[in-house]
């Protein structure tokens, strides 16, 4: 059915559900992972242009996000290799979450994408946005959505 899903992850408990169903359906399908972490470009300060950062604090925050990136894909990363499923883990740095998973599956030629949704509503959906909208209705690849 799928050779190749692909699963965005941000490591938030929602994110590890969808990523156990992604191995779950991998395993089942004998199809092969691709775990994606999208970390941001670069660091921004709260009012942006009004209080820079250091060079140091760039480097270090950037260092921190690098970090936090490979823990949460070795994580599931294990959790494949423990259900026999291969996976592999892909850190891509963008501003856009919604357009790097897009690519991502495009470039790793997944057939099906994996992810998680808040399930925000009203002024909170309004205010935070939905990357999973967004993934929705810009992605040609499937989209397979868990709460």
């Amino acid at each position: 059915m799928y050779q190749r899903i692909l699963v965005a992850t941000d490591g938030s408990p929602l994110s590890k559900k969808a990523v156990a169903s992604a191995i779950e359906l991998a395993a089942t399908c004998g199809a092969e992972l691709v775990a994606l972490k999208v970390v941001p470009r670069y660091p921004q300060s709260y009012f942006e242009g009004s209080i820079p950062l250091s060079v140091e604090d760039i480097g270090r925050i950037e260092k921190q996000w690098t970090d936090a990136a490979a823990a949460n894909l070795a994580a599931v990363q294990k959790a494949a290799t423990n259900q026999g499923v291969r996976c592999r883990g892909v850190t891509v740095k963008s501003d856009v979450v919604s357009d790097a998973i897009v690519s991502a599956a495009r470039k790793h030629k997944a057939d099906l994408i994996v992810m998680a949704s808040h399930g925000r509503r009203g002024i909170k959906r309004l205010l935070l946005g939905s990357e999973t909208q967004q993934v929705l209705t810009h992605s040609h690849t499937p989209v397979l959505v868990l709460r």
